[in-house]
């Protein structure tokens, strides 16, 4: 089933949520020259009138409800905490609302199979806000792994580690809302890894819990079909160097100053070589217009999945999470349903 495609001069965004990640998206949205945000919910009344103002936004909500229902809305951007996501998302696209929600896309895999049912059987577009997949250095490394330049991928190294600092965000330690290092930062060494080189055949993992359960740090050694193997981790008990490396039979390419992030950087390095800086693509903003921008355009085609961050990506990529929890002995309350 399609969407019906949105032909209108500007598509109206509604933001869900007004947390951190919301500032900067709202920032980019601005970058978006057929964007418009048109309304903000949060259930803090002054935090949405200020967010609102900040950003221009004309309506503003005090309820979750109300966003969802609005008719001055196309698409929402949820940006809570990814233990709500699927409560938040169903929402949505309950009232016909098309959704573009962030990563982690749900604590399991069973409740994004919910949430992309639901979407495809309504005919309204979803996708998971994985900005990664969408920056130009991203394209850039797929680029030159494909150019064949590096041979034959072997390993994969990645990792992802901060420590939290005071006032530390509810959402890091309270399983409630899907807390733990490898859901919240995790998920981008294992979306690099699986990216690349598919799904893993083998899995191995260990994790430090915190006192309430959810992972404090967890490492993960992931074997692919082909012989590759991964070594992944992430923490939030160390400042770790938030870096990758790709290594091929022939070079490796370095991704350095948080290879997830827009701001980062790449070298490649041909056997014994010193790495030489490979140049990218930049714009102004944080990085989160390209996938708005890309939003759009699937919006404009009246498409109900995203054909570069697929369904069956995020469903893929919850399922290897899943199965790196389960033995790494990391549970969330949704996992028994």
């Amino acid at each position: 089933m399609e969407e019906k495609k949105i032909t209108r001069e500007k598509i109206r965004w509604g933001i869900l949520g007004c947390g951190k990640i919301a500032h900067k998206f709202a920032n980019d949205l601005k970058l978006v020259d057929d964007a418009a945000l048109a309304a903000v919910a949060a259930r803090d009344d002054v935090r949405a009138r200020t967010f609102a103002q900040t950003y221009g936004a004309t309506d503003v909500h005090t309820t979750y409800e109300a966003l969802a229902s609005s008719p001055a809305v196309d698409v929402i951007y949820i940006a809570t905490p990814h233990g709500f996501h699927y409560e938040h998302a169903m929402l949505c696209l309950q009232h016909g609302k098309a959704v573009l929600c962030e990563k982690a896309f749900a604590l399991n895999r069973a409740q994004a199979q919910r949430m992309i049912d639901y979407a495809r059987a309504h005919g309204v577009f979803l996708m998971e806000a994985f900005w990664t997949k969408f920056l130009p250095q991203y394209s850039k490394v797929l680029e030159i792994i494909n150019s064949g330049v590096l041979g034959e991928i072997q390993w994969i190294q990645a990792a992802f580690g901060f420590r939290p600092q005071p006032p530390v965000a509810a959402r890091i330690y309270d399983p409630t809302l899907g807390g733990g290092s490898l859901l919240d930062v995790g998920i981008y060494p294992v979306f690099l890894a699986q990216a690349i080189l598919g799904k893993p055949v083998a899995i191995q993992a260990m994790a430090r819990l915190h006192a309430t359960g959810v992972d404090e740090q967890c490492i993960i050694s992931l074997k692919f079909a082909q012989g590759a193997l991964a070594s992944l981790s992430s923490s939030f008990a160390a400042e770790t160097p938030v870096e990758a490396v790709i290594a091929g039979t022939e070079g490796r390419l370095l991704l350095k100053n948080r290879f997830h992030n827009a701001v980062s950087t790449l070298e490649i390095a041909m056997g014994k070589e010193d790495p030489q800086p490979v140049e990218v693509y930049r714009e102004t903003g944080y990085g989160y217009q390209f996938e708005a921008r890309h939003v759009n355009q699937c919006l404009r085609q009246g498409l109900v999945e995203s054909p570069v961050m697929t369904h069956a990506d995020s469903l893929a990529l919850l399922e290897t999470l899943d199965a790196i929890r389960q033995v790494a002995g990391i549970r969330y309350a949704v996992d028994a349903g």
